[in-house]
């Protein structure tokens, strides 16, 4: 029996994950339709760590998977991003990326899955490495929030923290594959559809478990 959770739709996902990426504009039209009736959150599920953390060289499909992401979601991967893909040299470290999240989402937990989108841009569009401090920066500045309050989680390594609890709740969870849709209610797990889903197909589904 799985610990009771919120009631919340929960969107496990990875900041590496192009198919992600993919998700990110419907996940905000979801949750700007729904909102009113029922919380989002969004958790890191934590794709490339340990032996998978690697050079984008050691991926050689990305940018075939990328074109079909690009056919089948209608996102575009910015030409900053693209110069970084041919490059090939940036580490993808999930553990950086789930940091990122973690940190601006303790600081406004209400905008989680603002904070997702925000994180997979500054990769897939700007080229910047969710790694790099900086990152996590520019992102709180861009969206007006306190850059030293986000700083503090990073440095006092409370946002860590909360990055590896992310892993073990997506591991708990059952999730294997990104991005995953949950719609979590008490010790109730249901999957959403997730890519591909257009936004009444989503409400719909999230009409029958309210």
């Amino acid at each position: 029996m799985r610990k009771a959770e919120a009631r919340a739709v929960f969107y496990v996902m990875d900041a590496y994950c192009g198919w992600c990426w993919g998700l990110s504009p419907r996940m905000i039209q979801f949750e700007a339709a729904n909102r009113d009736r029922i919380a989002f959150t969004a958790i890191s599920g934590g794709l490339f760590t340990g032996q998978r953390a690697a050079p984008l060289s050691a991926y050689p499909h990305i940018p075939e998977a990328n074109a079909r992401i690009e056919q089948t979601t209608g996102v575009r991967f910015g030409s900053a991003y693209q110069t970084l893909l041919k490059d090939g040299s940036m580490v993808m470290d999930s553990e950086g990326a789930a940091i990122a999240l973690a940190a601006l989402r303790d600081v406004a937990p209400e905008r989680a899955l603002n904070w997702a989108h925000h994180v997979q841009e500054a990769f897939y569009v700007h080229g910047q490495s969710l790694s790099d401090i900086s990152t996590i920066r520019d992102i709180a500045n861009r969206n007006g929030l306190d850059e030293d309050e986000v700083m503090q989680r990073v440095e006092d390594g409370t946002a860590r923290a909360a990055a590896h609890a992310d892993f073990v709740k997506a591991a708990r969870l059952g999730v294997t594959s990104y991005p995953t849709l949950l719609f979590i209610d008490g010790s109730r797990v249901h999957q959403l559809p997730a890519t591909g889903s257009t936004l009444e197909d989503l409400t719909m589904r999230l009409d029958a478990l309210i």
